[in-house]
């Protein structure tokens, strides 16, 4: 059995309170990819170890995501916590590497991590290969699988159940919402629990529309993407601005960009839709926060939605969320009280015109939204997943 180190009782501030980490905890993170790629995995995972690190844990990341410079293999620092990259040269930079548990049990016996907590997609073969060594190695784990297995991956993930240590009493499976909890339960027969992203509100808070009478703002923040729907989106708003006429004129802004970009600017001309719908390419978080100054609704179209971080991020901001009922977006968005979760594209249509004639739901959703701010905070994360690791080290 692995030894497992203990370390002494710990105080340490956080950025708005004095947190006991009693005894902190080693932890190293395990994912296919890391800073410096940006994605929703990515920055949760970086997230969550910085927030960890402040609360007083030793945490450590293993990735097979290249760094900059000096630091594309190997180890290196990112802000107090340790990274270590293994990595090999391949196109695309895909997240493999042929030698995967001889490095997973090098960096371990070097770290003595207390507990492991593994970060897992739709196919993540680096994070798969370091669970079946981990778990040789009898080091407890946590998993949390950060997409919605659909009906194509459910099967492959069912497959891999008699190769992956899913079912043994130092696993805890958890998943980032409970339409992904679900899923990952259909497919593997076990429990899953639910560690759902988390937020820096002070970092989005709270913005007082200017938007003008007589207008409706839509704003999205999302990749660009067959998978994001970024198609049904264009179709929707377009539809929504028909309806609405004259009374009312529609402005859509999207942020963000991708593989779709081209093909979604060439639907936009194609349909003469320009002096309505905008492709602002990626924007920094102040110039994110501006538009959401401007806008009334944040809206998005995708359906494979485990989380929805972009849309939480505008929920704390004030601005009504539109989403499909089947993503995460549930998890913080009631409907009809901060949003609308729609069953279907006619019913994002919907959603949009009745806020688009109606400035006093929009603005008591919004007041709802800033009076009554999400419990997705890293406070209140980072407790969830101790209680999960608490679980994996049968401590409780």
């Amino acid at each position: 059995m692995y030894e497992r180190e203990r370390g002494h009782r710990a105080i340490v501030a956080c950025r708005d309170c004095v947190r006991v980490a009693s005894p902190p905890v080693r932890i190293i993170h395990v994912s296919d990819c890391y800073a410096p790629r940006t994605g929703g995995i990515e920055t949760q995972v970086r997230s969550l170890a910085h927030a960890q690190a402040t609360r007083g844990h030793d945490v450590a990341v293993i990735t097979a995501t290249p760094g900059n410079g000096i630091g594309r293999s190997g180890a290196d620092d990112d802000e107090g916590v340790r990274i270590y990259r293994v990595t090999l040269p391949l196109p695309g930079e895909i997240p493999v590497h042929f030698r995967t548990a001889h490095h997973v049990r090098r960096i371990t016996a070097a770290y003595r991590p207390d507990v492991v907590h593994i970060h897992d997609g739709v196919v993540s073969p680096f994070a798969w290969a370091a669970l079946r060594e981990l778990h040789r190695l009898g080091i407890p784990r946590v998993i949390t699988v950060h997409s919605i297995w659909g009906p194509l991956a459910a099967p492959m993930h069912a497959g891999t159940s008699a190769l992956l240590p899913w079912r043994d009493d130092e696993t805890v499976v958890t998943a980032v919402s409970q339409v992904a909890a679900d899923s990952v339960a259909a497919a593997l027969k076990v429990d899953v629990s639910i560690l759902p992203n988390g937020i820096d509100q002070v970092l989005w808070p709270p913005v007082a529309p200017v938007g003008e009478s007589g207008a409706l703002r839509i704003v999205s923040v999302a990749r660009l993407a067959p998978r994001k729907r970024t198609g049904a989106l264009l179709r929707v708003c377009a539809r929504a601005a028909v309806r609405l006429q004259p009374d009312t004129r529609v402005e859509v802004r999207i942020i963000g960009d991708g593989p779709y970009r081209r093909r979604a600017q060439s639907w936009i001309d194609r349909h003469d839709v320009g002096g309505s719908i905008t492709l602002l390419g990626r924007l920094d978080r102040e110039a994110i926060l501006r538009e959401f100054a401007s806008a009334d609704v944040f809206a998005q179209a995708s359906v494979r939605e485990s989380f929805g971080i972009a849309a939480l991020e505008a929920r704390t901001s004030g601005l009504p969320v539109v989403a499909r009922a089947q993503t995460g977006a549930a998890e913080f968005i009631t409907s009809g009280v901060n949003g609308v979760l729609a069953p279907d594209d006619d019913g994002l249509v919907e959603a949009l015109c009745d806020l688009g004639r109606d400035t006093h739901l929009r603005e008591r959703m919004r007041r709802f939204n800033i009076d009554n701010p999400p419990t997705q905070n890293w406070s209140e994360i980072v407790t969830l997943v101790d209680q999960a690791y608490a679980r994996a080290r049968r401590e409780d």
